[in-house]
């Protein structure tokens, strides 16, 4: 019964191998195109790749301002870890010191300390003299406690100063990771966008390319600017038409969205914060409908992108990498609030 059953079990096992084969043949078949069809996923419209690159910018962008704000924190860190390395080493200097003179008037009590004060007194040829010297040596004893005292203080105040600058070096290298993520990130959001853009004939990207903004001048009825700083930020805003965007950039030949901004305020006087989520907070809001040239008009529900109003319902700003400094709608992108610089 054992030698039937053998042949039988291999049959089954080649029968179940050829089954199992012929399923991963049309399984591959089907995946692979095999059937004449194919499934590959097919290559996005010229609109989709719009859509797709606009996003990539936007995130790129949102992470700008992330990386602009970590990189003012992180130079405020550096400034306030080189004031306590300044203020350490004034410090240390003065110990030092102190410690020089606590040293001399350890040697003049050692070389003077080996007679007891009274025998001193019975053996001094002249004890007035000696009553004298005497209470001048105790006057020199309190002023030493003070010296010692004054030196353990300056001890304690050093050994702060270097617990806050061990605190300030942390913070300095967290600050620099957090700038090093968003830094890839934003490289990574902007090597994507180029790829996309690069599969696109020339017509296409003129068309996807922001850049064709008009640079026309305002109307005639345009809206006077609401003080004289806000003016001068609008002329250096038109100034710098043309000006290619780069991250990071606060001019005065590149700029992102917010350094374009700051610097047309600089230029005017008026220092404003770095980042988008700081000057939507400058001076105070207005409405879209009491819109002046000179107010900051910001984008997008995290507050992410951000123009120079120059009237007209247009605006001066810094798009994105494949875009210069120009001229657009406020209608351009979601409107999210407006701030005027007082």
């Amino acid at each position: 019964m054992a030698a039937h059953r053998r042949p039988r079990q291999r049959t089954v096992h080649r029968t179940s191998a050829r089954t199992a084969a012929t399923i991963a043949l049309a399984g591959a078949a089907t995946a692979t195109g095999w059937d004449g069809t194919g499934h590959a996923a097919p290559e996005p419209t010229p609109a989709q790749v719009e859509v797709t690159v606009d996003r990539l910018y936007r995130e790129a962008e949102a992470a700008t301002e992330q990386y602009n704000g970590t990189k003012e924190r992180a130079d405020a860190a550096e400034r306030r870890l080189e004031r306590l390395r300044d203020e350490t080493a004034r410090k240390e200097e003065r110990l030092g010191e102190a410690r020089t003179a606590l040293g001399s008037v350890a040697a003049a009590q050692y070389r003077d300390g080996g007679l007891d004060p009274a025998l001193r007194l019975a053996l001094s040829a002249e004890p007035d003299r000696y009553l004298d010297s005497a209470a001048r040596i105790e006057r020199a004893g309190d002023r030493h406690a003070t010296a010692v005292a004054g030196v353990r203080k300056q001890l304690r105040e050093i050994e702060r100063l270097r617990g806050a600058a061990r605190v300030e070096v942390a913070s300095l290298a967290s600050r620099r990771a957090e700038l090093k993520r968003h830094r890839a990130t934003i490289t990574g959001k902007l090597a994507e966008a180029r790829r996309l853009l690069s599969r696109l004939t020339e017509p296409e990207r003129a068309h996807a390319d922001r850049s064709a903004g008009d640079r026309d001048t305002l109307s005639a009825g345009a809206a006077e600017a609401s003080n004289p700083r806000a003016a001068a930020a609008v002329a250096y805003a038109y100034a710098k038409l043309g000006s290619p965007y780069v991250w990071g950039a606060t001019g005065p030949n590149a700029f992102d969205c917010s350094g374009l901004v700051q610097a047309a305020y600089r230029s005017a006087g008026v220092a404003l914060p770095r980042t988008t989520y700081a000057q939507i907070d400058t001076g105070h809001r207005v409405s879209r409908a009491e819109l002046r040239p000179g107010d900051l008009v910001f984008f997008y529900p995290g507050v992410t992108h951000v123009g120079l109003y120059v009237g007209d319902g247009r605006m001066i700003h810094a798009p994105n990498p494949s875009s210069p400094v120009r001229i657009a709608p406020v209608d351009e992108m979601p409107f999210t609030g407006a701030t005027r610089v007082t």
